[in-house]
């Protein structure tokens, strides 16, 4: 299966239709008045449904378990057609659409199973996705034109006497999303920790290095009185994602904020922890750059 790991959760939906197409108006009229002899067919086809959509992973092996919080099945007749909605709803990494589609079709087989005795010309047909929401299509973030520092904090790196692969991780991480970046590197020292920020001419700026609890992680002390405001949120985010991989996590100090309408970030200096707190936060941080200008603009 697809590595989901570095995903996070969001409100995924997922909405997909069926048609079953009869013969003879006197299959839809036994339908509608309940005189199928096999039983109930739209109880019985959705309590089917409900089944496909549970037992998706085990039938198609590229699917994620999931799990499932909600699922909605409704018919509506239309002449000689059924026409089948399955609604889809869960919190996870990955969206539902193929578990809408799969209730939809067992939905239209057990109405077709249930029918065929009374209509030998019954069949089935469009089986498609309707809408979906979740996920990144449903949080697009327009990166064009913004601009980074990445800032590494580093005795060792500053003197080389080490190999910087934390800056280098986040820059490639800001390309891929569109966003030009440039990197410097600077020893663990207040002083030049706050000359950077001061002379950072970029929309984003992050310090990688320095937000441990050893005695030369001096960062987060360092940058926190120099913000404006604190993004709180982004900083549980990050600490959130980070602890559900590495029971070290807690330790961290990573920082977020604003500070003249720029987002600064204070994040690890191991290249893991970097990248993971760079999955944790991004492309959605991004949006505060809308809220800014919306601001600006009042």
């Amino acid at each position: 299966m697809v590595d989901i790991t570095q995903k996070i959760n969001t409100l995924r939906e997922a909405t997909a239709i069926a048609i079953v197409r009869t013969s003879s108006e006197e299959t839809i009229k036994a339908l509608q008045e309940n005189r199928v002899p096999k039983g109930n067919v739209f109880e019985m086809a959705k309590a089917a449904g409900l089944l496909g959509v549970k037992k998706t992973p085990d039938l198609l092996p590229d699917c994620h378990p999931i799990p499932i919080e909600y699922t909605g099945i409704d018919y509506e007749i239309n002449g000689l057609e059924i026409q089948i909605s399955v609604k889809v709803k869960t919190i996870y990494k990955t969206g539902v659409e193929v578990e809408a589609m799969h209730g939809a079709s067992i939905v239209a087989l057990t109405i077709y199973d249930m029918l065929k005795p009374l209509d030998k010309n019954i069949e089935i047909g469009t089986i498609k996705l309707q809408n979906k929401k979740g996920g990144k299509s449903s949080y697009k973030i327009d990166a064009e034109g913004l601009t980074a520092k990445v800032i590494v904090c580093s005795d060792t790196i500053s003197k080389g006497e080490g190999e910087d692969k934390a800056g280098r991780a986040i820059v490639s991480k800001l390309e891929e999303l569109g966003i030009k970046a440039e990197r410097i590197i600077i020893p663990d020292e207040p002083e030049k920790i706050r000359s950077a920020l001061n002379s950072a001419d970029a929309d984003i700026v992050i310090f990688t290095g320095g937000t441990g609890v050893g005695p030369r992680d001096v960062t987060p002390e360092t940058l926190e009185p120099m913000l404006d405001l604190k993004l709180k949120g982004v900083e549980e985010q990050m600490r959130n994602y980070g602890q559900q991989r590495m029971p070290y996590a807690m330790l961290s100090r990573s920082v977020a904020g604003i500070k003249g309408g720029k987002v600064i970030l204070a994040l690890p200096g191991s290249t893991k922890g970097a990248a993971e707190c760079m999955d944790a936060i991004f492309p959605h941080v991004l949006h505060v750059f809308k809220v800014i200008e919306g601001k600006r603009h009042d």
